[in-house]
């Protein structure tokens, strides 16, 4: 996984120091250096949801990009934040250590600590404490005691609101989210014309192909009339200048017999792309947290077409942190395909597809040192179920 520019480094607010000095009966008090406070909790569902698009769900992944654990610390973060207290690194930390660290970075740096994953997952400022088990007791320290009547006179910082994302109105830009489509768009902002009046009013801004939208551009939705639609073309005249030649007869060729195309398998099973191998299921290696290469990564430049395998449901589209843009498919057997480190979505969570639609194209978003596509089959729609790709793709008669 790249930089993302998350974790700023921790800068305690006045709040938090005027709190160290709160104490009663002008005593000295002991204060937990690490402590899950309710002022700006989320649910423990809600960081659920937040590890489930960073890491897949893995709390203990360390993939050796710098980021560590479920919610995807840095390390500076983790330290600066006080995790050390619990262990060296966050994936070293249990997942109810690791909430407690990620209430204290919400707490001081809101939800674009995440910027990617906490919108998606809901995360906000306030809401009910996470009901978490550290396993462990943070150190404490001693604070200086102060009389009770200072910290009573003492006024209380102003708390700077922090403004609510909200669905953009009629006749306002639109900002692209993984997932999206023109149609999409079209029919929850109740676009008169539809998606074609869309695309026609962003033409400039989509290109040619009204099927690819990218996360972050800025669509108008005031559409000033339908759809343009282009006339058909005009039939070919014959040139008034020479008489038209008779051709000669030609004698008859045999029937050519075609090969079927690779990706064109029996059964309504296909390859996600025509390519070559890089690397191969379960290869071993320190730089994947379960040990081994959980797919087959195949080797194409940055925007190759990626199609479904087989008809199935799209489970998620999307960010999908180490995975970068990821879309899942569940096909009817019960099994799961997974493309990785897509640079465009084409799909969303929901839709059906078919066998060999494109559902996006290739990149090197994510946990990726260059453009491929990493591909899995799983039995479930997590990460730890996989199994051979290549080989559940050749029992049903796809050739790779």
């Amino acid at each position: 996984m790249g930089v993302r520019g998350r974790h700023r480094r921790y800068q305690p607010s006045s709040i938090n120091r005027a709190s160290l000095t709160v104490t009663a009966g002008g005593a000295g008090i002991m204060l937990p250096l690490i402590g899950a406070g309710t002022a700006h909790a989320a649910s423990a569902d809600t960081w659920n949801k937040v590890a489930a698009c960073e890491s897949s769900g893995n709390w203990h992944i360390n993939t050796g990009n710098g980021y560590y654990g479920g919610l995807q610390f840095s390390q500076s973060t983790w330290r600066e934040f006080g995790g050390t207290v619990y262990a060296q690194r966050a994936d070293l930390a249990s997942k109810g250590e690791q909430i407690t660290i990620a209430e204290k970075v919400l707490d001081g740096q809101g939800p674009g600590a995440w910027p990617h994953c906490g919108p998606a997952a809901g995360l906000t400022r306030g809401g009910p404490a996470p009901d978490v088990d550290t396993g462990s007791k943070p150190q404490t320290r001693q604070t200086k005691a102060v009389p009770k009547q200072a910290a009573q006179d003492r006024p209380a910082p102003a708390r700077q609101a922090i403004p609510k994302t909200a669905r953009p109105a009629m006749g306002s830009p639109y900002t692209v989210v993984p997932g999206d489509t023109l149609s999409g768009i079209a029919g929850e902002q109740r676009v008169q014309g539809g998606w074609q009046a869309l695309y026609d009013a962003n033409r400039t801004v989509v290109g040619s192909d009204p099927n690819m939208i990218h996360p972050g551009q800025r669509l108008s939705l005031t559409v000033t009339g339908h759809p343009r639609t282009l006339p058909a073309p005009p039939a070919p005249r014959p040139s008034p200048e020479k008489p038209p030649r008779t051709a000669k007869p030609v004698p008859a060729k045999p029937a050519k017999v075609t090969k079927p195309n690779r990706d064109t398998a029996r059964g309504g099973w296909f390859a996600p792309v025509e390519a070559s191998i890089g690397t191969a299921y379960r290869v071993s290696g320190a730089s994947w947290s379960s040990g081994y290469h959980t797919g087959v990564d195949f080797r194409v430049p940055t925007g190759t077409s990626v199609k479904a395998v087989a008809a199935g449901e799209i489970v998620s589209a999307g960010w999908g942190g180490a995975y970068g843009y990821q879309v899942v498919i569940r096909h009817t057997d019960g099994k799961y395909s997974q493309y990785a480190h897509l640079s465009a979505v084409g799909v969303r969570a929901g839709q059906q597809v078919a066998g060999g639609q494109r559902i996006g194209r290739s990149g090197s978003t994510g946990n990726s040192t260059g453009p491929h596509l990493h591909f899995e089959m799983r039995t479930g729609a997590g990460y730890g179920s996989d199994i051979d790709p290549l080989a559940y793709l050749r029992g049903r008669g796809v050739s790779i």
